[in-house]
């Protein structure tokens, strides 16, 4: 795994990313555009085991030419980091693994609770918000990301 500026220097100026929002039974995914403008939620895994996760992502990395992956870290809001934040670490390692593109962490306080907003101020009922939670929550990340690259 890299840092940002590391991972900002081995992406590239045209390239698509992948944005992940790891979770225990369910993983959320984002994409960006080439030019590292808009994320747009993709998919949300239902997480059987690491391998099919992994599958899903390396199919997904092969047909959409993503050149790097953005993994969410669930930081606690006090900057110290939890079981969650071990939990995801261990994720982008294991992908990391299996993956041979650059994979760095973000910062992702209070996505899930932003894409939860974002959805609200889109007069969506809230089984759809829930339902479409996880992705809406990597693409946060992931914007949260490009944003800081790009800028």
């Amino acid at each position: 795994m890299e840092d940002i500026e590391d991972f900002k220097k081995s992406i590239g100026k045209k390239s698509r990313l992948l944005g992940i929002d790891p979770g225990k039974k369910r993983v959320g995914i984002a994409i960006s555009d080439e030019n590292k403008l808009v994320s747009t939620p993709l998919k949300t895994i239902l997480k059987k085991n690491n391998t099919n996760v992994i599958n899903d992502i390396l199919e997904i990395i092969k047909e959409n030419n993503i050149k790097g992956i953005v993994v969410g870290n669930p930081i606690n809001m006090d900057g110290s980091k939890g079981p969650s934040s071990q939990s995801a670490k261990d994720f982008a390692k294991n992908l990391s693994n299996n993956i041979s593109i650059p994979i760095v962490m973000w910062d992702e306080r209070l996505s899930s609770q932003g894409a939860f907003n974002l959805s609200s101020n889109l007069d969506i009922n809230t089984s759809k918000k829930v339902k479409k939670l996880d992705q809406n929550a990597a693409s946060f990340i992931l914007q949260g990301a490009i944003d800081y690259i790009i800028r």
